[in-house]
């Protein structure tokens, strides 16, 4: 059989992944990019040094879809094989020889590097970030797809524009162009990292400057209009970081720190080495931090800075060494913050969900290299609590440090990891290893009761379950024991849990003494506000939590229609969270409410409308798409902007919307109304519509 020239070409490829590339060890890498955001596109040069461990007579870099021009090697123009995922430079090379390889590049891409803003009308909300997970830098960046390339990448940005960049590593310099052509900055760093961790992010940014106990520069970056939430966004972050560093007990590897939130971006954050970028859906006043803040986050992200980016996994097998780890160490740090209380009644809520996934025959084991999230983050955290009580926390400490010290800016496997911990400990822990990392199911019982041991208000939790189960009379045994309950969790818990099944005069008690949180349990257990508490229900209109609030307004607002003009004239000036929850669903109580300020009704909806549009968070896009659909409210504009939601970057946003969308188009009527629209499409939304109408 004769083969094709594009077989060949296949073939040699995965030949030069499986054989070659691991002859030579790429050290450095030289990188200057010119983003022209408005077009979507970068022009970029990088030139990486290399070093020859054994006989070679080609390398390969993976690039996605880019164009190459000036490509050299050591100073000498060279032809390369390209097949748009993947360049090969065909050169006879010697084992102990150094060699620089260089070129220039133009991409556009479709997705990693995100221009957000640009082509609307609304100024300064214009960004650029990246958002590399896994293997794809290359998409912008010549690179390696591989995590155990490491490679000391020091990155120079020149943009026009004047806006503040940010980007992996110390900013050395930042020094004005001439004839107007903007400003180089020039970032270095001083250690090698895998090219998922490469990273950077453009926007109209003010910074404040901290410094760690043990002297690290953090920058906490915010849009100038933000300047209120700097302080319950960023709260406790040099608390964590000293925590984490004194915990660890390693040094933070890096020479500085930095955190940039940014629009639309697709996770919670990301830990790009020095360069965390994550959502701005965190950046929140004091209100709202009690229901949803960025403890949580911040802590992941920067200990992801040791596991890793400091020791990296060497495959999706071992994922457990970054999630598991980050998501452990969070942990630990809320437990420093908040106290034991709030440590272990989380580990309780993550055990019931894993429970519930583990039931539904999804059980997922932790050395499955496609395991979801709840695997890798929750099961993977409670593996390593249990891995802590078995061995003890000194040796749990000691083993992790012997880990990180030993392969730092190295790649690691699990069994890396466990041996150290079994010298440590001098302990056999392949059962361990059978029960948690191979074992599909998650071992509920196990650490409910281990949970019991540790915490006495869930031990008092579960004996009241068991009583309440016995009795049948959920009242009756709380009322008994509520006055010696001092755990807010364990109120808060009991309530969500038994609230509908209590009296008013009960719940009217809990609502005068109980916290903030409990108070919320309240509201939320209520499918009907009972007539004797609507007076208490109304005061948590007034309540210190955006959730409490939203409920309250919704519940009051249905069950007791003669005041809804009321409830409307008092909650008409919050907004709620970084989504506009409260503000979202005010403007749809309102636009119901026919006697509530009719003259103000075409007002209300181009408002609530308005929020559709692409210069607005997905999330609040897509609770404004929900609300009008409920009300009946798509008009052409709103119908246009879902559409354009259909190809957004964020999937499940995207996925929302084409469901939203399908449900609009199961109508004749509707169906003309969306190809009426079809003139003021991109060519893009309309070959969506034209496979999703069949045509």
């Amino acid at each position: 059989m004769k083969l094709s020239p594009a077989l060949i070409f296949f073939l040699f490829v995965q030949f030069l992944s499986a054989q070659i590339q691991d002859k030579v060890d790429f050290i450095h890498a030289d990188v200057l990019i010119e983003p022209t955001p408005i077009e979507n596109r970068i022009n970029g040069s990088v030139s990486y040094q290399f070093n020859v461990i054994d006989d070679v007579d080609s390398i390969f870099l993976d690039a996605v879809n880019l164009k190459f021009s000036n490509l050299t090697l050591d100073g000498e123009n060279l032809d390369y094989d390209y097949n748009g995922k993947r360049i090969i430079i065909k050169n006879a090379m010697k084992a102990g020889e150094n060699h620089i390889v260089s070129m220039e590049y133009v991409a556009k891409p479709k997705q990693t590097v995100y221009f957000l803003g640009w082509d609307d009308a609304v100024r300064n909300n214009e960004q650029v970030w990246t958002q590399g997970q896994g293997k794809y830098t290359s998409h912008w960046l010549p690179s390696f797809d591989d995590m155990t390339e490491k490679v000391e990448f020091d990155i120079q940005i020149q943009l026009k524009e004047n806006y503040t960049v940010i980007a992996n590593g110390k900013l050395i310099k930042k020094e004005s162009l001439p004839d107007s052509n903007g400003h180089l900055w020039q970032f270095d760093m001083e250690k090698p990292m895998s090219s998922y961790l490469v990273g950077f992010a453009i926007g109209d940014y003010n910074k404040k400057s901290i410094i760690s106990s043990s002297g690290i520069p953090i920058e906490l970056y915010y849009e100038p209009t933000d300047f209120t939430k700097v302080e319950p966004t960023y709260r406790y972050t040099k608390h964590i970081f000293d925590f984490l560093e004194t915990e660890i007990e390693v040094a933070y590897p890096w020479q500085n720190y930095k955190q940039v939130p940014v629009q639309d971006f697709l996770y919670a954050g990301m830990e790009n080495t020095t360069c965390t970028i994550f959502s701005n859906q965190y950046v929140i006043d004091s209100t709202a931090f009690v229901d949803k803040n960025y403890v949580n986050v911040n802590a992941h992200e920067l200990a992801h800075q040791w596991f890793g980016n400091l020791v990296t996994e060497t495959s999706s097998e071992h994922h457990w060494l970054h999630e598991g780890f980050a998501t452990f160490y969070a942990y630990l740090a809320e437990k420093d913050i908040f106290g034991e209380d709030y440590f272990y009644w989380h580990l309780l809520k993550t055990a019931q969900a894993l429970r519930n996934f583990s039931e539904d025959d999804q059980g997922e084991a932790l050395r499955n290299s496609g395991a979801g999230s709840l695997t890798f983050y929750e099961k993977g955290a409670w593996a390593l609590v249990m891995l802590q009580d078995r061995v003890g926390e000194e040796a749990f400490k000691k083993g992790v440090r012997n880990y990180l010290n030993k392969y730092a800016f190295k790649n690691v496997t699990i069994p890396n990891l466990m041996v150290e911990l079994e010298e440590i400990s001098n302990t056999d822990l392949s059962d361990f290893e059978k029960l948690w990392l191979q074992n599909p199911d998650f071992p509920y019982n196990q650490v409910v009761s281990f949970l019991r041991k540790k915490n006495a208000s869930i031990k008092t939790y579960f004996e009241i379950k068991n009583q309440i189960k016995e009795i049948g009379q959920a009242e009756a045994v709380l009322k008994r024991r509520w006055k010696k309950i001092k755990s807010s969790q364990l109120k808060e818990n009991l309530v969500l849990d038994y609230g509908i099944k209590l009296s008013p005069e009960f719940l009217g008690s809990v609502l005068q003494s109980g916290d903030v949180k409990t108070r919320q349990a309240v509201i939320l257990s209520q499918n009907k506000i009972p007539s004797e508490l609507r007076i208490a229900a109304e005061n948590l209109l007034k309540d210190k939590s955006y959730t409490t609030i939203e409920a309250a307004l919704y519940r009051l607002w249905t069950d007791f229609p003669k005041n809804r003009s009321k409830y409307l004239s008092e909650t008409e000036n919050i907004t709620g969270f970084p989504n506009k929850n409260i503000r979202l669903l005010w403007l749809t109580l309102a636009l119901v409410t026919p006697e509530y300020n009719p003259d103000s009704k075409a007002t209300y909806f181009d408002e609530l409308s308005g929020y559709t549009s692409s210069e607005h968070h997905f999330e609040t896009r897509l609770i404004a798409f929900q609300y009008l659909k409920s009300i009946g409210g798509f008009t052409d504009t709103v119908l246009k902007n879902l559409v354009e939601s259909c190809s957004h970057h964020v999937w499940h946003f995207k996925k929302s919307a084409r469901t939203i969308l399908s449900d609009f188009l199961k109508s004749e009527d509707n169906t003309a109304r969306i190809k009426g629209l079809y003139p003021l499409l991109s060519q893009e939304e309309k070959q969506y519509l034209e496979k999703t109408l069949g045509e």
